[in-house]
């Protein structure tokens, strides 16, 4: 009898999805009592660790997983749940934790590192178990702003530790209970073997060798990104096209290159470290629970074990049948459907161009409703700038750059602005207000387009990436201009970018993904 503890966290389905792919069944936790009664329970953790606490609480369930962790039954927590484990955390000051496990869980220092966490990184086991039986290395996937400490009196629980800017807990392992802080439902077959050996029983397999890493650093990857641009064609058909600078029409039709679910699974199979999804179609009249989309997510996560991006419509709304949702609610849904992430566009230039006013965060902004329920790594904002020129930075109130592209008469200097309507109208807000903005109200990544390379093959804007990731603290995703495999190694020696995006090239099969991933191994890029 296996067990899902469902406290309302976000993307819950794809734990159920690998857990049956794996051959059993799952149910969800009805009462606390169920908590304590089960043979086998999933503890998934999403978001806000206050958020988490609270829910536990007031649900009765907090108690419950004391008690059935006091009884050594076994247990699988992942992320937040982990960190729940401790006595606080500086993310919900105040606020207490289980406490199972002393010590704190803690913010990673932002001025020397990307904030959240975002991305393939490796653990280093400290002792035999089943969980990590023969364990070899591989990366795993991890997503978090806040880590579990190391401290004395903790030792005896830690299972494998992960660096990034300093070393903290990636693993807890004593008698049945066991967390990490990483997903393996989002971490490739290796992540559902992982799961495999909790789901087994312990007359199956021995505790086994894990690889002893004591002194070596791990290292966290950079990520290769499959878009998939999602639009209804003139029949009504949800299709994935692509366009160039945004025009995705050819000789009057839509372009079809493919159908969503089947290429997600396609490049899953290739090896994309994560695969992204953009409606560029409205679907504003459907009921929420008739969006296309959420069928395209509930499909393609049954088979697809890396995180799911969705972006598109992201904001609040009335359909057709005059019900209003608010930005969250259609967050909600969409994680609720298998999003591990939500990309929030031209409404976050709105949201922004309105703190830029006040400089107060109101609280009800679509960013800060998100961030606030499902943590900043569950936020991210795709931006759309162009480049416009001036002859010099005195021309403008703007973030200029001198660059070594003159503009058509010859100017030395320009500055990035934010479009909205997929590029069809310009704002006066350039792209540094907007990304420190969206940070400032709790955003944990850019996804940072390009107009002027939009479909040109031509490599991506080196100037622009450096230009905004030198300016904030949170993930940068370089996207736009991908045409070969040296574009890729390019951008990750010339730029600190965590992640590269590409679409068409890879649609059309130009350049597989397993050849960029060669080209950035053999340039010594670390890579999954």
């Amino acid at each position: 009898m296996i067990k899902l503890l469902d406290y309302g966290a976000g993307n819950v389905r794809s734990v159920k999805n690998g857990i049956r792919k794996l051959g059993y069944d799952i149910e969800e936790v009805q009462s606390p009592d169920e908590i304590i009664s089960c043979e086998k329970l999933i503890f998934p953790g999403v978001g806000n660790f206050g958020v988490v606490m609270h829910r536990l609480r007031e649900s009765g369930y907090a108690e419950a997983l004391i008690k059935r962790i006091h009884e050594n039954k076994p247990l699988l927590g992942i992320c937040v749940a982990l960190q729940t484990f401790f006595e606080e955390s500086e993310e919900a000051p105040g606020v207490k934790g289980l406490g199972v496990i002393s010590g704190k869980v803690r913010r990673f220092d932002d001025s020397l590192l990307s904030v959240p966490q975002i991305g393939w990184n490796n653990i280093k086991p400290h002792k035999e178990s089943k969980l990590l039986h023969d364990y070899d290395g591989e990366k795993l996937y991890f997503v978090h702003s806040y880590y579990g400490e190391i401290v004395g009196s903790n030792k005896s629980w830690i299972l494998a530790t992960t660096d990034y800017g300093t070393e903290f807990i990636s693993a807890v392992e004593k008698g049945n209970i066991a967390a990490v802080q990483f997903h393996p439902e989002k971490s490739g077959a290796k992540g559902l073997a992982m799961l495999h050996r909790f789901l087994l029983n312990s007359e199956k397999l021995s505790r086994g060798k894990t690889a002893q890493r004591a002194g070596e650093k791990t290292n966290i990857a950079k990520r290769v990104i499959a878009c998939l641009d999602v639009r209804s064609n003139d029949e009504g058909d949800l299709v994935v096209t692509k366009g160039d600078q945004y025009d995705v029409r050819e000789e009057g039709e839509v372009r079809n290159l493919g159908m969503p679910v089947e290429l997600a699974k396609r490049y899953y199979e290739e090896g994309a470290d994560e695969i992204t999804f953009l409606n560029i179609t409205g679907f504003r009249d459907f009921p929420m629970n008739d969006q296309p989309m959420l069928a395209v997510l509930e499909k393609t996560s049954e088979n697809v074990f890396v995180p799911l991006t969705i972006g598109g419509g992201i904001q609040e709304f009335t359909d057709i049948n005059g019900k209003h949702y608010s930005a969250l609610d259609v967050a909600s849904r969409y994680f609720r459907a298998g999003a591990d992430k939500i990309s929030i566009g031209s409404n976050a230039v709105a949201v922004a161009e309105q703190y830029l006013k006040t400089g107060v965060r109101s609280g009800l902004s679509s960013i800060e409703q998100i961030s606030k329920v499902y943590g900043a790594q569950a936020v991210v904002i795709s931006v759309d700038p162009r480049r416009v020129y001036v002859n010099s930075p005195a021309d403008t109130d703007k973030h200029t750059i001198k660059t070594n592209n003159p503009g058509p008469n010859g100017e030395k200097y320009c500055w990035f602005q934010c479009t909205v309507k997929g590029g069809r109208e310009g704002r006066n807000v350039d792209v540094i207000e907007l990304t420190q903005s969206c940070e400032a109200l709790g955003a944990g990544e850019i996804l940072l387009n390009c107009i002027d390379r939009d479909g040109t093959n031509s490599g991506f804007d080196l100037e622009l990436i450096n230009h905004v990731r030198e300016a904030i603290s949170i993930p940068v995703i370089a996207s736009s201009g991908a045409g070969k495999v040296d574009h890729f190694v390019e951008v990750f020696t010339h730029t600190r970018a965590e992640a590269a995006l590409a679409a068409g090239i890879f649609h059309r099969r130009e350049i597989p993904i397993d050849s960029v991933k060669e080209a950035m191994r053999q340039s010594d890029i670390e890579t999954r």
